[in-house]
């Protein structure tokens, strides 16, 4: 940052060499001096460690034209970044006010100026100005991305699904996966407003945009749960773990939900035992220990637990052991136990439970888009001793 002030007198400098020079013989007389003494006025400032003072020292010196616009397109994009977005927006606005409305310098300043806008959060002049740029041919790709990334902010998904199909037509890009995303959040929208027939629509909207989406088959799960259809939930969730068995773990419980309601969950252990021979995880383990305590009775239960265990020790794993160990009603539990299951149930209760792939990202609940990095889909369980 240092020496990015160590440019500015640079800049102010050349920027009011080439505006005196082409200003010959029109400027009035002692002008260059007075300039030249405004310029030695911002390097003292400069010294005496008074940046701000120097700036707007540097400002006066400018004269706004063809030549010196960059330099204050410079000077303006460094307000921002030292977060004075006020200062910033203030250069970017003078100099709309003094360049030509067809010169190349207009649209950068609009450029600037939006992202400006976009700093101090005010989202609504932020989207005017990337608008009149993508209406008007200039920066569309950018001012797209922009526009996306407002509308994700506004949580406006049908005016993000059409700026990203706009982005896809001039880049090529593929978006129909975040597309679906979109659907999926007006499909969350309508399922809490108990509309579950629209939420249903964009469910299968989103997935005609991307038939892999795992948020849209859960929603689709989750719905015929809602409206006790739960053969088809059970039918959907199934596919669900085919497609992605990452995610296995959110859909391990919703099974048992489904087998339970219809009164089959005996039918879930060669199923969940199939799934943990092949994908394995501590979350189909415990669910096969519910089943197999219901159906064959706690020992048959710690048995089981304890064999998967010395074969793949979690803290999880070890912590419904030891639930087990105390519910045993012919032997009294040892005193060793309790201080056993308080360190796993701490330990439990402070680990992260999924991490994005993309940049590290820990969370305690599934995010569909990373807070950290922002991009969509890149969250999923945990694997580890602590986690699946």
């Amino acid at each position: 940052m240092e020496f990015l002030w160590l440019l500015l007198p640079v800049a102010a400098f050349s920027g009011w060499w080439v505006a005196d020079r082409s200003a010959g013989r029109r400027s009035r007389p002692g002008a260059k001096g007075s300039l030249s003494a405004d310029y030695f006025k911002g390097i003292n400032y400069l010294l005496n460690e008074q940046p701000d003072k120097a700036i707007d020292v540097f400002i006066k010196v400018l004269e706004v034209d063809q030549n010196t616009a960059e330099t204050h397109l410079a000077l303006g994009n460094l307000y921002r970044r030292r977060g004075e977005v006020d200062r910033a927006i203030r250069i970017h606005q003078n100099l709309l006010a003094r360049v030509g409305a067809g010169d190349t310098q207009r649209f950068e300043a609009l450029l600037e100026l939006a992202q400006d806008h976009l700093s101090a959060g005010l989202l609504d002049r932020a989207e005017g100005l990337f608008r009149e740029l993508v209406e008007g041919g200039h920066y569309k790709v950018q001012a797209l991305r922009q526009l996306v990334d407002i509308y994700e902010q506004e949580k406006d998904w049908d005016k993000a699904i059409s700026a990203s199909r706009r982005l896809t037509a001039e880049t090529g890009l593929q978006l129909a996966p975040i597309i679906a995303h979109y659907r999926c959040e007006k499909a969350e929208q309508a399922k809490r407003a108990d509309a579950l027939d629209q939420a249903m629509s964009e469910i299968q909207k989103a997935l005609r945009a991307d038939p892999d989406c795992i948020r849209a088959l859960l929603l689709e799960g989750d719905i015929y749960v809602m409206e006790a259809d739960f053969a088809r939930a059970a039918t959907v969730f199934k596919q669900l773990v085919k497609k992605d068995p990452d995610y296995l773990p959110e859909v391990v419980e919703r099974l048992r939900v489904c087998h339970r309601a219809t009164g089959i969950s005996a039918a879930l252990i060669p199923y969940f035992s199939a799934l943990l021979e092949q994908h394995g995880g501590i979350t189909v383990t415990l669910n096969l220990v519910e089943l197999i305590q219901h159906e064959s009775g706690i020992e048959e239960a710690i048995r089981f637990i304890t064999e998967h265990l010395q074969k793949r020790p979690t803290v999880r794993g070890f912590d419904r052991l030891l639930d087990l160990e105390k519910e045993l009603e012919d032997r009294p539990a040892p005193s060793y136990l309790g201080i056993f299951k308080e360190l796993t149930t701490q330990l439990i209760e402070e680990r992260a439970i999924y991490r994005c792939d993309h940049c590290g990202y820990s969370a305690k609940s599934l995010h569909w888009k990373c807070p950290g990095c922002k991009n969509w889909n890149t969250i999923k369980p945990i694997q580890g001793v602590q986690d699946e």
